[in-house]
C-alpha cells in the first residue's frame, strides 16, 4: 500500500512539476510576432534576439512576407501600422496606395456609363502606387535602431535560399495559375507548377531586395527598379509613370480612439475605414451586454448583425480619404447618434439593409491581405496590416524584379452605389481621383486595459476584416476566452449589402439557422466561407504574453524567452 501511494505521490509531483513548468515558461515570454509565415515570424523574432525593437522587426517580418507570401506580402502594395511605445505614446503611419496622376473618375466605364468587368482588377490599370518601401523607410527614420541594410538582409537571404511551399500554398498557385498565364505569358515565374514541400528560391527578388538595401527607399521608386516596374505597368494597360513613384509619400496620422467599457481602443483612421466602423458596432452593441447572451447564440448575432448592418452603411455614405473629403468622424462615433441607429432594431425580426439604405447586391471576396502583430522585450507594440488586394494583386507580374503588382484600384468607387470586388458598395466620398487614397477595411488595432497593454489584433479578409477583429475582441474580453480559443473561434459577417449572413461553414448548428430565418435573416450554405485570418497577441494585468495563430493559414506565432 506504501509503494502505492509512493508512486501516486511522485507521479502527481511530476505533472505540478510539469504545470509549474509551462506556467514558468510562459511568464518568461519577453517577445513575439505572430504571422501568416514561420518563415517570417522567425526572422522577426531573430531581429529582437540582435536588440532590435519592434518596429525594427516589423520592416524585417514585412519584406519576409514578400518573399514567402507572395500573394499578399509586397513592396508593391501598401499598408497600415497602429503602434504603441513602451511609455504608452500611440500613433498610426498611412502608407496606403494612391491613384496615378492620369486616373479619372470613370475610367472603369464604358461608353454607356457601366462598369467594364475585370479592368479595375486584373491587369495594368487596376494598379495604384506602391507605397510600402516608402511606409517602412518612414517607419525606420522614425523609430529604427539597427541599420537598414541589416534589416533587408534576412529577406535577401531567404530569396536565395528558398522557402518551402506549404499544401495551402501549393493550392493557391493552382488557383491562380491560368491569370497568372493570361497576363504574364506562359513562362511566368509563378506558373511552374510548384508543389507542396518545393523550395522556391527567388533569385530575382534577391536582386531588388539589394538594391533597396544599399538606396532605401530610392532604390525601388528610382532607378533600375522603378524603371522595370513604370515599363511593366505601361505594357499591361496601365497608367503609373515615374513622376508617380517620385511623388509618393506616406502619411503619419492620428489613430481613432474610442472607448469600449473600460477598453481604450486605437485603430486605423481613413482611408482606412476600419476605426470608424469597429468603433461604431462596438458603441452600438455596447448597451445591449452582449456577454450576456451566450457565445453565438442567436440573440449574440442578431446584436451584432444589426450593428454591422448599420456601420457598413454609413461607410458606404461618408468614409474616403480625408486628404480629398471632409469625414464626420466625431459625429460617426457619438454616443446619440449610434444609440439613434439602433432604435429600429428588434429581437422580434431581422432589419432589412434595403431599409436603412438602398443599393445595389452583389457578392465576392478575397481573403488577401496580411497581419501580423508584434511586441518586444521593451514594451513597443505594432499591429500592421498591408496589402495587394486580390489575391497577387492585378496578377501583373514583374519577371525582372520578382514581385507582383496590386490591384488597388479596385478599392475605389468606380461607381458610386456600385459593388467592388469584395461587395462593398461605396459612395462619392470615394470616387476616383488623381493621388487620392483608395479606401480600405484593414483594421489594425491595439487595445489597452487599465492603462496597460491588453491586445495587439488584426487580419486579412477584404470587408470581413472589421468584423473578424470586433468578434475575436469580444470573445477575449466578452467571453472570456484565452487568445487562441478567441483566434480559432467560428466567426459570421454581415456587411449590409448584400443583405446576408454569411457563417463558416461546419461550425453552426442548423437549429440556429433556422431561428435566424423565421425572422427574416437570409442565410444560404452556398454563402458560408472561411472568414479572416486573425493574428494576435494578448498581455495579462500580470504582463504575461500570449499569442493567437489562426488555423485556418499557414499562420504561426514565435516567441523570444
Amino acid at each position: 500500500m506504501n509503494t502505492i501511494i509512493t508512486r501516486t505521490r511522485l507521479v502527481l509531483i511530476s505533472v505540478l512539476s510539469i504545470l509549474l513548468s509551462g506556467c514558468t515558461e510562459e511568464k518568461s515570454i519577453k517577445a513575439a510576432v505572430v504571422s501568416a509565415r514561420k518563415e517570417a515570424s522567425k526572422i522577426g523574432v531573430e531581429i529582437m534576439k540582435k536588440g532590435g525593437s519592434a518596429f525594427d522587426a516589423m520592416i524585417a517580418t514585412d519584406l519576409a512576407l514578400t518573399v514567402c507570401y507572395p500573394n499578399a506580402g509586397n513592396i508593391s502594395g501598401g499598408g497600415f501600422l497602429i503602434y504603441r511605445t513602451a511609455d504608452g505614446k500611440t500613433g498610426s503611419l498611412d502608407y496606403r496606395e494612391k491613384a496615378p496622376i492620369a486616373a479619372s473618375r470613370d475610367m472603369y466605364l464604358d461608353k454607356n456609363g457601366n462598369i467594364v468587368p475585370d479592368k479595375s482588377t486584373l491587369g495594368g490599370l487596376a494598379i495604384g502606387v506602391p507605397g510600402t518601401v516608402a511606409g517602412l523607410e518612414a517607419i525606420h527614420k522614425k523609430f529604427g535602431t539597427l541599420p537598414w541594410k541589416d534589416l533587408i538582409q534576412p529577406a535577401i537571404n531567404l530569396a536565395l535560399n528558398g522557402y518551402i511551399v506549404t499544401e495551402k500554398q501549393e493550392l493557391s498557385f493552382a488557383e491562380k495559375k491560368q491569370d497568372f498565364i493570361k497576363i504574364n505569358g506562359q513562362n511566368t515565374f509563378y506558373a511552374q507548377n510548384f508543389r507542396e514541400n518545393d523550395t522556391v528560391k527567388n533569385l530575382a527578388l534577391a536582386n531588388t531586395l539589394k538594391l533597396i538595401a544599399k538606396h532605401g527607399k530610392a532604390g525601388f521608386y528610382e532607378g533600375t527598379i522603378a524603371n522595370d516596374l513604370v515599363e511593366r505597368v505601361q505594357e499591361t494597360g496601365g497608367i503609373i509613370t515615374h513622376q508617380d513613384l517620385l511623388s509618393y509619400e506616406p502619411v503619419w496620422r492620428d489613430p481613432i480612439n474610442f472607448q469600449y467599457k473600460d477598453l481604450n481602443i486605437y485603430s486605423m483612421a481613413p482611408p482606412s475605414s476600419g476605426g470608424i466602423c469597429l468603433g461604431q458596432i462596438l458603441k452600438m452593441i455596447e448597451p445591449y451586454n452582449v456577454g450576456h447572451y451566450k457565445h453565438n447564440s442567436m440573440e449574440a448575432i442578431q446584436i451584432i448583425v444589426e450593428a454591422e448592418r448599420r456601420s457598413y452603411a454609413d461607410r458606404s455614405l461618408y468614409l474616403g480619404d480625408p486628404d480629398f473629403v471632409k469625414i464626420p468622424q466625431n459625429e460617426l462615433l457619438q454616443e446619440k447618434y449610434l444609440n439613434d441607429r439602433m432604435k429600429s432594431f428588434t429581437f422580434e425580426r431581422a432589419s432589412k439593409s434595403t431599409e436603412i439604405l438602398p443599393g445595389t447586391i452583389s457578392w465576392e471576396e478575397s481573403e488577401e491581405t496580411t497581419h501580423y502583430s508584434i511586441i518586444d522585450p521593451m514594451g513597443n507594440a505594432i499591429a500592421v496590416t498591408t496589402t495587394l488586394n486580390g489575391s497577387y494583386g492585378s496578377k501583373v507580374y514583374v519577371e525582372k524584379g520578382g514581385y507582383f503588382l496590386n490591384n488597388e484600384m479596385d478599392d475605389f468607387s468606380s461607381k458610386p452605389g456600385f459593388p467592388n470586388m469584395f461587395g462593398l458598395v461605396g459612395g462619392k466620398a470615394n470616387a476616383i481621383s488623381p493621388q487620392k487614397r483608395m479606401l480600405s477595411a484593414m483594421t489594425p488595432t491595439i487595445i489597452e486595459k487599465n492603462n496597460k497593454l491588453y491586445m495587439i489584433v488584426g487580419t486579412p479578409g477584404g470587408s470581413t476584416i472589421i468584423t473578424s477583429v470586433l468578434q475575436t475582441i469580444l470573445n477575449v474580453y466578452e467571453y472570456d476566452m484565452d487568445i487562441q480559443t478567441a483566434v480559432a473561434a467560428p466567426r459570421f459577417h454581415h456587411q449590409w449589402l448584400p443583405d446576408i449572413i454569411t457563417f463558416e461553414p461546419n461550425k453552426f448548428k442548423r437549429n440556429l439557422f433556422d431561428s435566424l430565418q423565421k425572422k427574416g435573416y437570409d442565410i444560404k450554405e452556398e454563402y458560408n466561407r472561411i472568414i479572416g485570418r486573425v493574428d494576435a497577441i494578448k498581455v495579462s494585468d500580470k504582463g504575461i504574453i500570449s499569442t493567437g495563430a489562426d488555423p485556418r493559414g499557414d499562420d504561426e506565432a514565435l516567441l523570444l524567452y
